[in-house]
């Protein structure tokens, strides 16, 4: 992966290379505060000691603004940074901007995808699609055979 930086919560800055020797997850999603968002955030914050056990970070990823991502991992009380993408540069690096049909219109939003990097700075694993119920479990477990 080509090093990229980006803007996240608690004031930070995400760059690629601040991270080598560390497995990454970066998980795309639609949107703050929404059903399946939450939930996905939660399982992940849930797990997120687990992943820590594997030499593995968390970052959450959409287009919605530094405020809004603030608001949504304090009320989630996430123990990981959030990355906003208003620009949709990663969002177009990724591949994840999709057509999607809401309320049966057309509509251009993110896909929900995950990707996993490894401490190589290589990426090793993407999900496309992602159905919530028992995702976070199958990337944990793709997490534990590279750590």
């Amino acid at each position: 992966m080509p090093d990229f930086s980006a803007a996240m919560t608690s004031g930070k800055t995400f760059s690629l290379s601040d991270y080598k020797g560390k497995n990454l997850v970066l998980y795309f999603y639609p949107k703050d505060n929404t059903p399946g968002c939450t939930t996905e955030g939660l399982e992940f914050r849930d797990k997120y000691p687990e992943f820590q056990k594997h030499n593995t970070e968390i970052f959450g990823i959409s287009r919605d603004s530094l405020k809004s991502h603030e608001g949504f991992k304090a009320k989630l009380d996430m123990p990981f940074e959030l990355i906003s993408d208003p620009d949709e540069t990663m969002c177009i690096m990724f591949d994840v901007m999709k057509m999607k049909n809401m309320y049966g219109k057309k509509v251009r939003g993110v896909e929900r995808t995950t990707f996993v990097i490894d401490g190589a700075g290589t990426l090793v694993k993407e999900w496309r699609g992602v159905k919530v119920p028992s995702h976070v479990d199958e990337v944990l477990d793709f997490v534990k055979t590279i750590a």
